[in-house]
């Protein structure tokens, strides 16, 4: 009677050839001689061993399932006639091994990443930039095939196509039977006899060319843009990778950000923080007057709501702080000097006696000081 191989590995007669590997591998984690080192399970691992190698190999597959027997009914491997795919036990123990078989030459590209420099008011309202990317592109000679224009890849001859070669040694095991990637053709099945002269056999040659980059309104220092498919295109004409375009804010003269809020200085005499006045300033909007109120004092802050930067996810916009600092004369012509005595009598700042009151001695020892010029 025939050997019933579909029982040993316990699948079904139309099992895929996926289910047949996974069976194979569940039982060889249980039965492997160095797991259990009981005889009758050695001779089971045989019998799981030779029904993989028929029920694996198609042609073999397909002469037992028309009623002969590519084993000729004897139990392969272990001591005696060899692993069969040595691979496949390993990848028992240790996992799905990594994927056999010719690789293709087509291969996804490297990301790739430049850096655009922008003023503070296009990050701050967004812009459309023209940008010049030097990266890998399809070869056009050979479009991406890597042979010379007339030719094409051909068939390994060492490896038959298959991307490996097979070796069978001994061990202490019994013969083995290992893999590796074809030495002639680099385990991709194929050779190229003569590698197109344009890209060197790669597919993809290097080239400039110019992009359009929309710069949503709100990028700040290190905010990178992703275009998809305009990086480095891959071996052999491979998907190309994703463009990053990282985001460089030049410095303005005068605003400093900080997030979405800017900020700037002012500077108003003393006799404006006193009298209050209204100030022009340069905006990312235009000129505004910004309201400076009587008594305002050196380190005051007057805020500008929605007058910032554009918020990046969100609507509105940031703040613009105006920081005003008063400034004292150093100098003060006798006319200047008389009428701030005058003001800081009627203030009663100062007493004919030269006398001063609590609180008082610093204002008019500024203006003493002003007055020698110090």
């Amino acid at each position: 009677m025939a050997t019933d191989y579909y029982a040993i590995l316990g699948v079904q007669r139309d099992a895929s050839q996926d289910e047949i590997k996974k069976a194979f591998r569940r039982l060889a984690r249980e039965l492997h001689p160095d797991v259990n080192p009981d005889p009758k399970t050695q001779e089971r691992f045989k019998e799981i061993n030779t029904a993989y190698e028929v029920l694996s190999d198609p042609q073999k597959k397909q002469m037992y399932d028309l009623g002969g027997d590519p084993a000729g009914g004897a139990s392969g491997g272990f001591g005696a006639g060899g692993f069969g795919n040595f691979s496949d036990i390993m990848d028992a123990f240790f996992g799905a091994s990594a994927q056999r078989g010719p690789r293709s030459r087509t291969r996804r590209g490297q990301d790739a990443m430049i850096r655009l420099e922008i003023t503070l008011e296009e990050a701050a309202f967004g812009t459309t930039k023209e940008i010049q990317v030097d990266t890998a592109t399809v070869c056009t000679p050979c479009s991406g095939e890597g042979a010379a224009p007339g030719t094409s890849a051909q068939t390994c001859d060492m490896c038959r196509g298959r991307g490996e070669v097979s070796q069978v040694t001994r061990s202490f095991l019994g013969q083995v039977m290992t893999s590796r990637p074809c030495p002639q053709c680099q385990g991709f099945g194929t050779v190229v006899p003569t590698p197109c002269p344009e890209c060197a056999g790669d597919g993809r040659v290097r080239s400039r060319r110019s992009l359009t980059v929309k710069i949503p309104a709100g990028v700040d220092n290190g905010t990178r843009i992703q275009l998809a498919g305009e990086g480095e295109v891959g071996p052999g004409g491979g998907p190309a990778g994703d463009l990053y375009v990282e985001i460089r804010e030049a410095q303005h003269q005068v605003f400093q950000r900080r997030g979405d809020d800017l900020h700037c200085t002012v500077t108003i005499p003393m006799t404006a923080a006193a009298l209050g006045t209204q100030c022009p300033l340069e905006t990312l909007d235009g000129v505004e007057d910004v309201d400076i109120r009587p008594g305002t004092q050196s380190g005051q802050s007057i805020p500008l709501h929605g007058r910032g930067v554009t918020h990046l996810r969100g609507n509105g916009r940031g703040d613009l702080i105006v920081h005003v600092e008063v400034t004292t004369p150093s100098k003060l012509e006798p006319e200047q000097e008389e009428l701030l005595r005058k003001l800081a009598k009627l203030r009663g700042e100062e007493r004919p006696t030269g006398q001063f009151q609590p609180g008082q001695q610093g204002l008019f020892s500024r203006l003493k000081d002003a007055w020698n010029g110090r």
